[in-house]
């Protein structure tokens, strides 16, 4: 019964040992130097049956089946490929009938693919100067792929292949390396990539081009480089008094060493009564004289050219203190400028001395005077109508306006008058420091007979016995207490004002009377 007991561990015919008094577990290791070693003896340990049981017991049993995993969230197209686009490099040739110098062009594209829609797009990179229209040629769409419906998909797309969109064909020969990842994740390995072909045209502008040298009679090229920007300028006077109304007319000639041309310039005077040309005569070739033509030239209906012309004007001919006759007009040459003095005196060594000429008496510059204020509207006003032919307002001080703005100094007045029925009355002068003007505003008073409302719109109020055209003002400094103020044949008498305007006044302390000040801050005291 005792090995029935042992091996099958029947309910109650187990029975505890009753000598037993220990029951904790054997430490099966222990320390020694340091380290840890297993203890001899009796210790009782898992054999590697035991092991091999404990392993394959089923833990369902125990803790009952698994939860099994909720299944995952659908996720639709357009969010899981968003913004994942394969990029292709292709190229197709662009046939050129009409150029005997080359048959065909290479034009490179970029062809984008959008996994999110199954849409195609074909972008040509655009070049600079190249007088070809580029840049997106095919917009974003499914492209159709045969007459059966089906579109082109990724997986239609390979490097080496050509594709055909809209009748046209692109060799695909690259792509970036996101497109070999994804293609290589889906299972589909991409062929090698292939360079593309140079375009024949390209590689024609790259060779140097045929230079033939040819000894020329006269290098033009060299005269531009040195002789460029040298110009020998004359100070000139065309004396025509001699016809009616003629008069003495100063001009400027300018000779370019360049290409031996002449230029003559006017010099305007201000208010001369000529109409403004500034240019006599265009640069060009003057020729010495204009009647030594061949006999048989018909210049009844033929104009001169260069051809007929065998004698130009020269830097030669062009000396101060003589008379050069330019399309049959004498000019006279009187002076030049210091450039054309060194030049002449270097070369030809000449030394030229300017000349005095009278060109006669300058028309006295006539004085403005601004006629006296006529009482319409504000002197200021006025005077700026004025000063220009167009009405126009006058101009005001942008940045004091800003800095003052909404700053206004009230005052309490009473009207001084020998009305018995206006002593009572009383205004509230409100001056605004952004406009420098001033209203006058009378309150409700009970009883009083009058009706409120604005005395004074806001205005500029001139003083009693100054002039009407310099008038001088009433400012922040003329409003003591106590002080009286003429406001058009009308006296007010200051009585008291805002805390504000004492504040102001001490913070300007610089700008106002010292007097005005204290006769306010005296009634402010006393409150």
């Amino acid at each position: 019964s005792s090995g029935i007991n042992a091996e099958y561990g029947l309910p109650g015919y187990t029975f505890t040992d009753p000598t037993k008094s220990q029951y904790h577990r054997k430490q099966t290791l222990s320390y020694k130097n340091g380290f840890t070693i297993p203890r001899g003896g009796d210790i009782v340990g898992l054999t590697q049956a035991d092991i091999d049981e404990l392993a394959n017991t089923q833990p369902t049993l125990t803790y009952g089946q698994a939860k099994a995993e909720p299944p995952q969230d659908f996720v639709p197209a357009h969010v899981a490929f968003d913004k994942k686009v394969l990029l292709f490099n292709a190229y197709f040739k662009q046939t050129l009938n009409e150029s005997d110098k080359e048959y065909y062009r290479v034009r490179p594209v970029k062809i984008y693919y959008y996994l999110e829609d199954d849409s195609v797009s074909v972008v040509e990179p655009i070049v600079e100067n190249s007088g070809i229209p580029q840049g997106k040629l095919i917009k974003r769409q499914r492209l159709p792929k045969n007459d059966q419906g089906e579109h082109w998909q990724w997986k239609d797309l390979n490097v080496g292949n050509n594709v055909v969109f809209y009748g046209k064909t692109f060799h695909i020969y690259s792509c970036n390396n996101y497109t070999k990842e994804f293609m290589s994740s889906e299972g589909i390995m991409l062929n090698p990539d292939e360079g593309c072909p140079s375009d024949p045209y390209t590689l024609s502008r790259t060779e140097p081009q045929h230079s033939y040298v040819t000894p020329p009679t006269f290098d033009k090229l060299k005269q531009f480089i040195q002789l460029d920007r040298e110009v020998l300028r004359f100070h000139a006077v065309w004396d025509d008094r001699n016809n009616m109304f003629g008069v003495m007319r100063p001009y400027t000639l300018h000779y370019y060493r360049v290409d031996d041309t002449i230029e003559i310039r006017e010099q305007r005077q201000p208010n001369d009564g000529h109409d403004p040309f500034p240019v006599l005569i265009g640069r060009r070739k003057i020729p010495k004289s204009r009647q030594s033509l061949p006999s048989n030239f018909p210049s009844a209906v033929m104009e001169i050219s260069e051809h007929e012309i065998q004698d130009w004007l020269h830097e030669k001919d062009l000396r101060v203190g003589e008379t050069v006759i330019i399309m049959d007009r004498p000019f006279f040459l009187y002076d030049c400028d210091d450039f054309t003095r060194g030049y002449y005196q270097q070369v030809y060594n000449v030394t030229f001395h300017p000349i005095p000429i009278e060109l006669g008496e300058r028309k006295c510059e006539v004085k403005k005077e601004i006629p006296p204020y006529n009482g319409f509207g504000s002197p200021q006003d006025s005077k700026q109508n004025c000063l220009s032919l167009i009405a126009q307002p006058p101009k005001k001080d942008v940045m004091k306006m800003l800095e003052n703005d909404l700053k206004i100094l009230r005052y309490a007045v009473v009207m001084e008058s020998p009305h018995p029925e206006d002593k009572n009355r009383r205004f509230i002068i409100s001056y605004s420091l952004a406009k420098d003007e001033m209203q006058i505003y009378e309150p409700h008073q009970r009883n009083a007979g009058i009706i409120e409302g604005k005395f004074l719109e806001y205005s500029q109020v001139r003083k009693p016995g100054s002039s009407i055209d310099n008038p001088e003002y009433y400012t922040p400094a003329d409003f003591a207490i106590g002080a009286t103020i003429e406001v058009f044949s009308r006296k007010f008498k200051i009585v008291d004002c805002d805390l504000y305007v004492l504040k102001y006044l001490e913070a300007n302390a610089s700008k106002f009377p010292a007097a005005t000040i204290e006769s306010i801050r005296a009634i402010h005291s006393d409150k």
